[in-house]
Parts: C-alpha cells; sequence; structure tokens
C-alpha cells in the first residue's frame, strides 16, 4: 500500500540532484524513506531535516529521535529547534519543488489521516519556502553522532517504540 504523498516524497529525494530540506515536527519513517534519505546525501544532496526541540508528545519525540543516530551517520543533517515545537511541515528541493500542508512524516498521516499538501513548481512560492526554513535553521541546534549515543536501556525502548510506530 502507497500512499501518494510518500510516493511524492520518494520520488523527489530520489530526483534531488543539490538539496532536500524538510522541516516536520514527527518523524517516524519506513526503511524505504530511510534508505532514500543516506542514499541522496551519500551522492552529494544536502539533506537537511528540522525536528522539535521541545515535543508534544514525549514518546513521539522519543521515537522521533530514534531515527537520528542512522540518519546522521549517513551523512543527513538533523537540526532540532531550539526555542520549543515547531509544528511546519514543509519539503523544498532544489529550488524547483516545495510541499506544504499538513503531512507529517509519520504512518499515520502518510497513510491513515486524510492530510493535504500543496505541491509548488515554478513559482515564487518555492523560494520563499527555502528562506523559511533556512531562517528556522539560525534557531536549531545540529545534532551530532555524540548527541546520538544512548545506553543499553534506551536502545531497548527504540526498538520497542519503532515497533508501535504505525499505531503513534
Amino acid at each position: 500500500m502507497d500512499s501518494c504523498y510518500f510516493c511524492l516524497f520518494l520520488n523527489m529525494i530520489n530526483s534531488a540532484q543539490d538539496y532536500i530540506y524538510m522541516s516536520t515536527p514527527y518523524l517516524v519513517i519506513d526503511n524505504e524513506m530511510m534508505t532514500a534519505l543516506i542514499l541522496a546525501a551519500k551522492r552529494g544532496v544536502d539533506v537537511r531535516i528540522v525536528t522539535p526541540g521541545i515535543p508534544d508528545k514525549k514518546y513521539v519525540f522519543i521515537l522521533t529521535q530514534s531515527y537520528y543516530s542512522q540518519l546522521v551517520k549517513g551523512g543527513v543533517k538533523i537540526y532540532q529547534y531550539d526555542p520549543g515545537f515547531v509544528h511546519a511541515k514543509s519539503f523544498v528541493c532544489d529550488d524547483k519543488f516545495a510541499i506544504v500542508g499538513t503531512i507529517n512524516l509519520d504512518y499515520r498521516s502518510l497513510y491513515l489521516h486524510f492530510e493535504c499538501g500543496t505541491l509548488l513548481y515554478g513559482s515564487k512560492a518555492v523560494s520563499e519556502a527555502k528562506e523559511d526554513f533556512l531562517a528556522t535553521l539560525e534557531e536549531c541546534t545540529e545534532i551530532c553522532e555524540e548527541d546520538c549515543k544512548t545506553n543499553v536501556v534506551m536502545r531497548f525502548v527504540n526498538i520497542i517504540m519503532r515497533l508501535m510506530a504505525p499505531l503513534l
């Protein structure tokens, strides 16, 4: 079962040449999305993702952070928004495309809920979405590999959280 938004995101990631900038309050991705993001970074695409620094749902925040290590090791740059909870859902790619709307990068948004987004192409709004993302980055802290280290208990919690991810 594929959602049209999932396929759209995946196609944009796989065809990106320069950059992919994403902002999402919930980063709960499957292996296919994880692989696409890492492969994009490995082929030289500047892949950046902004997530909240302060959660609205602690369990989803822990789940979101469980993806950081693999992404960061794969070359994806992860940032947390320092002032608090960022609820923006945006995706900007190569000064050509942008998607803004209600779509979180999680199973529920992509497959269960009736989310909506606007695909922008060749519009001034694409550069405005990029400028907004870059301005948001100025208030973020980049996550490095050292920040991703967890103890055995937390790794176990992360495994359990990922098993439950489609339900969250």
